[in-house]
């Protein structure tokens, strides 16, 4: 079998979703598995991240250049967390056949301390179970690299399909500090180093040393981040750029201190006591209605006195992952129009059941009260319901779940010289 077949099959047994963005080399692959095509990588990447939050397994079928798209919420989500393996299916081209430019996916690894799993002739089966595993073991993406080589040619049969063996990755603690989540998260990136070491994936028999599809009598699988044995491989052979030959040798980070708590701190920060929104928080808060918040004033819907926030993976993020979890996303307006309209075009055109809460108040709140543009004549094809936010009678009534989209603007003026509130915790 050709090594898109045995992925394809490896796929389809170890994963519960699958998303993709046709383009070269994984076209067919997004295909044989019949994954959903998205409007794009980033959006595509949010929904795999709700399905995490939901217990399920998902895979993103994209190209080298599509990764770029994915950059906020991939990185995003190693602070934050999953729940449920996601893995990134990233088709590099080295010698730009069918692409831009020759960009290597690998260097996202070291970016966003993620393990990258490049297999080769005889690891095509295990690599899509061992990249969820270590997902789910280290509570970040992980990616899976693929090149035309690997795809095309004839592979060694391994054992099909490899067992699945699902695993539970972690979400962040509410009381942690930002700072605190960064701490976690490098401690669980200490801990991949010794995941590579050992892995069973990588083969060591002397020199020369062969990544992906290219030859050599010692096999290494686990591109990042390295195990240790490859510091003294001399020669390496790679497709693309000499991303292994470069990190030999590369060292975790240094332990820190114990994750810093709000507790630590001694305080946590909520909306301006004068926001016009809390009306809006107060009636979701008494009707105990989990969200998705976005950056910006919505992520504190994740902090004391209302905690209605599972997660949150960046600008635009909110309301693609809680299409695929909660149904219910908060975003503000220039959060909206920064990165979340694509999204929403695209769960309005697949019918999926959302409620996208969206807090106009014309600013950009937490960086300045910088002035944004007005969302509403941008979303007219949604039909969205707009009322002020002290319009309680419509609040109540547009504040509920359906099974479809809707979108309510909910218009209110942030206070002249209004600070977000800072609370003894």
């Amino acid at each position: 079998m050709k090594g898109i077949d045995v992925l394809a099959e490896s796929l389809k047994s170890c994963t519960d979703r699958h998303y993709t963005v046709p383009g070269f080399p994984i076209t067919e692959l997004g295909g044989l598995v019949n994954a959903e095509m998205v409007i794009n990588e980033k959006t595509a990447l949010e929904y795999a991240l709700g399905d995490s939050l939901s217990g399920k397994r998902a895979a993103v079928i994209i190209k080298n250049v599509g990764l770029n798209a994915c950059a906020d919420p991939l990185l995003q989500a190693t602070a934050q967390g999953i729940i449920g393996g996601v893995v990134i299916v990233a088709g590099d081209d080295p010698d730009a056949q069918g692409s831009q430019i020759a960009q290597d996916s690998r260097y996202y690894g070291e970016l966003a301390e993620l393990p990258v799993i490049e297999p080769g002739k005889a690891t095509c089966a295990r690599a899509v179970e061992a990249a969820l595993e270590a997902s789910e073991r280290f509570s970040r993406v992980a990616i899976l690299r693929l090149t035309p080589r690997i795809l095309d040619d004839e592979v060694v049969p391994e054992q099909r399909p490899v067992p699945r063996s699902s695993g539970k990755g972690r979400l962040s603690e509410r009381t942690w500090t930002m700072n605190g989540r960064v701490t976690a998260a490098e401690e669980l990136y200490r801990s991949m180093f010794e995941w590579s070491d050992s892995s069973p994936l990588n083969q060591w028999a002397g020199e020369p040393a062969g990544t992906g599809a290219e030859p050599g009598k010692t096999r290494i699988v686990t591109v990042h981040p390295l195990p240790r044995q490859a510091a003294v491989i001399r020669e390496i052979r790679e497709y693309g750029r000499t991303f292994v030959r470069d990190h030999r040798g590369l060292q975790p980070p240094v332990p820190q201190e114990r994750p810093e708590a709000m507790e630590d701190r001694g305080y946590y920060r909520t909306f301006c006591s004068e926001c016009p929104f809390k009306l809006m928080m107060d009636i979701l808060k008494d009707r105990n209605m989990p969200m998705i918040c976005d950056a910006g004033c919505s992520v504190l819907g994740m902090t004391p006195p209302y905690e209605l926030g599972v997660a949150s993976y960046g600008m635009g993020a909110s309301i693609a992952v809680a299409a695929r979890s909660t149904n219910l996303a908060l975003i503000g307006d220039y959060a909206l129009l920064h990165s979340g309209l694509n999204a929403l075009i695209d769960v309005y055109e697949k019918h999926l059941p959302l409620l996208c809460i969206v807090m106009k108040n014309n600013c950009t709140a937490m960086t300045g009260k910088q002035p944004t543009y007005d969302p509403v004549p941008c979303l007219s094809w949604a039909n969205p319901a707009i009322c002020g936010a002290d319009d309680r009678k419509t609040l109540e009534k547009e504040l509920v779940l359906s099974d479809r989209p809707r979108t309510i603007v909910i218009e209110g003026n942030c206070p002249e010289g209004s600070r977000h509130e800072t609370i003894e915790y």
